[in-house]
């Protein structure tokens, strides 16, 4: 998850890039109209190829069944920066499938009203009360867990992604999963480190309740500790400019016994691992980042950063229209055991991966995310 996600914001949401059409006054439910076929896209080696075919697994079982119109809302926490291509994927899907549909989400500007947790709570009812039959949410916190059960005993199915409410009665979860991501960004470390002993500064979170960089950065401590290094956090500080955060990554840097001999950013404030080891004066310590910010890529483009690990929003934003329709099509059982390939930890969460870019790939990456129209 982007830590925007988990930043207040006072706007009001705008409904934005309405999908698709409606199904034609001639799409009666059950039936048999042009089946659902989706956009083709030029092979590349980023493309992921067990997602892929998932989707297309799912379509073929939609496709077996009567085509039947339907309504649905995707509800973001924002329509820009890290969410853009969220509503990117989210909206080609719905024109795909053929579907009544939008994209939610607050503009950029400070305004008078709910806050954010409010607004996304009076979307989902005002959706429900517009007749929408499946709902797609990224919800902040425990506050919206609510509003989701709501929906759901008014009939409407949801559907959770970027970040979850397990506890609510949503029927599926779709996003990276944090352990693995951090594990994954741990394992790319390790080939470029010298034997043990060492230890690695992962710029990380030690935060609980913040489950998702927490789980992220456990799932690295436990990579790292596995092969024999010392892992030690330092805790990553959001917001303002970047003084103190490298600063205090570099005295935790001077002080780690055994010496530093790696960096691990797991946010998309990754670069400032860079501005620590010149500080700690050990700039030709191997760091791997998180994320795909601009200065993150400058820095790869130097050499400085070695590989960065990225979040599929676009895939993240394109499936959850694609489960939605699938639940009211051929059923949630049904829905779940063709989705079954990417749901490797949890009969409930769905993980799309990350991709692990390194640092000769840069421009490689950029031309799939152009492909896909996810420019970020």
């Amino acid at each position: 998850m982007n830590r925007m996600g988990r930043c207040q914001m006072a706007a009001f949401g705008l409904a934005v890039m309405t999908a698709a059409c409606g199904a034609s006054e001639s799409q009666q439910a059950g039936e048999h109209v042009t089946p659902i076929k989706r956009a083709e896209l030029p092979p590349n080696e980023f493309t992921p190829v067990e997602l892929e075919a998932t989707v297309d697994a799912l379509v073929a079982e939609m496709n077996a069944n009567p085509i039947q119109p339907m309504q649905m809302v995707v509800v973001l926490k924002q329509l820009s920066g890290f969410f853009a291509p969220i509503a990117t994927g989210a909206n080609r899907a719905m024109g795909e499938l053929g579907v009544t549909g939008n994209v939610l989400g607050p503009n950029n500007e400070t305004q008078s009203g709910p806050t954010s947790q409010e607004l996304q709570n009076q979307q989902i009812e005002q959706a429900v009360a517009d007749g929408a039959e499946g709902i797609g949410v990224s919800p902040f916190d425990t506050s919206n867990a609510a509003a989701i059960d709501k929906a759901v005993a008014n009939g409407a199915h949801v559907v959770t992604l970027d970040t979850d409410a397990s506890a609510s009665q949503r029927s599926l979860y779709v996003g990276s999963l944090n352990a693995a991501a951090g594990a994954t960004a741990a394992t790319t470390l390790l080939s470029m480190l010298p034997p043990p002993p060492g230890t690695v500064l992962i710029h990380g979170t030690t935060v609980a309740d913040w489950a998702e960089g927490y789980d992220r950065t456990v799932g690295a401590q436990g990579v790292l500790a596995a092969a024999d290094y010392t892992p030690l956090v330092s805790q990553a500080v959001f917001g303002g400019d970047d003084t103190f955060d490298v600063e205090w990554m570099r005295s935790q840097m001077v002080a780690a016994d055994p010496p530093i001999v790696g960096m691990l950013g797991l946010f998309n404030i990754s670069y400032r691992c860079v501005m620590a080891a010149d500080a700690a004066g050990t700039p030709d310590v191997p760091i791997v980042a998180f994320d795909f910010d601009p200065r993150t890529v400058d820095f790869m483009r130097q050499g400085r950063i070695k590989a960065t690990h990225t979040q599929r929003q676009y895939y993240e934003g394109y499936l959850v229209p694609y489960i939605l329709y699938g639940i009211k099509s051929i059923g949630l059982d049904a829905t779940r055991t063709i989705l079954r390939p990417l749901m490797k930890e949890s009969d409930s969460a769905i993980n799309i991966g990350i991709d692990v870019v390194p640092s000769d790939k840069i421009d490689a990456y950029n031309d799939f995310l152009t492909s896909i129209g996810s420019i970020q």
